[in-house]
């Protein structure tokens, strides 16, 4: 088990051997989720659909059967 303290800006150091396990690397995205009383972080990867079904979804606003049909050409 490795161990790392938090800054009182809530930062972390995640220790090399951690990040070399997980294959982690210098500008990759992390999620974080609690489950229970446990906290899981984990690597976010994109392909490139999944990066583009993500983006598509936080834009719901622009979803609609009007803005398919406006830009279905572009």
């Amino acid at each position: 088990m490795d161990f790392s303290r938090i800054t009182a800006r809530g930062q972390t150091t995640i220790p090399k051997s951690i990040r070399e396990a997980a294959n982690l690397r210098e500008g990759d995205l992390i999620a974080f989720d609690l489950r229970g009383d446990h906290l899981v972080l984990r690597k976010v990867e994109f392909g490139p659909d999944r990066y583009l079904k993500g983006v598509s979804e936080s834009m719901s606003e622009w979803s609609s059967p009007e803005d398919e049909e406006a830009w279905r050409d572009l």
